[in-house]
């Protein structure tokens, strides 16, 4: 008979299909005792269960925990949040009232990181630009130095804007290469980025002097438009910028507008909208390559959130620190 806290699945149906394994349940049934294997949608299913729920497991299609929700939740300690972001379902009251909160960024910045090592790679050795030139021409042009200028990856500059989760995860990834690694963050400092084992740098010489510009910021009121129009202009002849976090760090109108003249390349995951209309002239401009928001886990992948959110729990109900907690203090610089 499962013992441990009392817990409920709060998350879209499919969520769970995709996600959970029966050796994740049986783990859970180790640590804690389920109210149902069976997930809830709404805080109003489990009207005899919430005075005694002490753990919610939330995900995709979590209804929003607020101050009323909580009141009739008085045994609460801990929201398992087996997703990326908080933001937009948890409320401050959360911590205020004493309730741990932990969340899987730390699981999906791993494929974010990869995905973004890839282009990387592929960017300094042009292979998307290559790639067409090949198709077109069925011809071998080596050494390629004349069609792709400054091809190649040894004693290139990456430049990485934002040393979130998927920041440090890329730059830990980028270590083997030979690279000089630049960062832009404002909250981190010289030390700790030389720690990283790279260089802290303001925006505008990162821009300047990287060959990639890798964007990994969270999207709040002050980032909207990072890049823009200027920031764009500094980059180097046949730079590459790459996107996988949100698409409205970038100013898209200025972005378009820059890739025109066909000086620099870009890799983007994600666009505002981030459906891009038919007519965008993102789908046609050769110097773009466009993937539809796949960064992040995907398939076999999405099993990797769980294991870091059963882990967690494990440790929580045999009172250990919690490895991938979110502070309060932190939420407003938070993707």
């Amino acid at each position: 008979m499962a013992t441990g806290p009392i817990a409920a699945l709060v998350m879209h149906p499919v969520v769970q299909q995709e996600l959970f394994r029966s050796d994740h349940m049986q783990r859970l049934d180790g640590c804690c005792r389920l109210v149902s294997e069976t997930p809830f949608r709404h805080f109003d299913d489990m009207q005899d269960f919430l005075s005694r729920v002490q753990i919610l497991i939330t995900s995709w299609g979590c209804p929003r925990v607020d101050r009323s929700t909580l009141s009739a939740m008085p045994q609460l300690r801990l929201v398992a949040h087996l997703a990326g972001s908080v933001k937009g379902f948890i409320t401050e009251e959360v911590w205020r009232r004493g309730v741990k909160v932990t969340n899987a960024v730390a699981a999906n910045a791993v494929p974010v990181a990869e995905f973004t090592l890839a282009a990387i790679l592929f960017a300094n050795k042009r292979v998307f630009q290559l790639h067409d030139f090949y198709l077109e021409h069925k011809e071998n042009r080596s050494p390629w130095t004349r069609e792709a200028p400054d091809v190649g990856n040894y004693a290139k500059r990456v430049g990485i804007i934002g040393a979130s989760q998927v920041g440090r995860k890329l730059i830990q990834l980028l270590q083997p290469f030979d690279y000089e690694i630049l960062v832009y963050d404002p909250y981190l400092t010289p030390l700790k980025c030389r720690e990283l084992q790279a260089r802290k740098v303001g925006l505008s010489e990162l821009m300047s002097q990287s060959d990639v510009v890798s964007i990994h910021a969270p999207l709040l009121a002050e980032t909207r438009h990072l890049i823009g129009a200027r920031e764009l202009a500094l980059m180097q002849d046949h730079a590459t910028l790459i996107n996988t976090a949100r698409g409205d760090l970038v100013d898209q109108t200025a972005l378009i507008e820059a890739l025109s003249n066909r000086r620099l390349f870009v890799i983007l995951d994600t666009t505002a909208p981030e459906v891009l209309p038919p007519d965008s002239p993102l789908f046609e401009l050769p110097n773009v390559y466009l993937t539809p928001h796949i960064a992040g886990s995907l398939g076999s992948e999405t099993q990797r959130l769980t294991d870091y959110i059963v882990d967690e729990l494990e440790r929580f109900t045999q009172n250990r620190s919690l490895k991938y907690g979110v502070k309060l203090e932190d939420l407003a610089r938070l993707a």
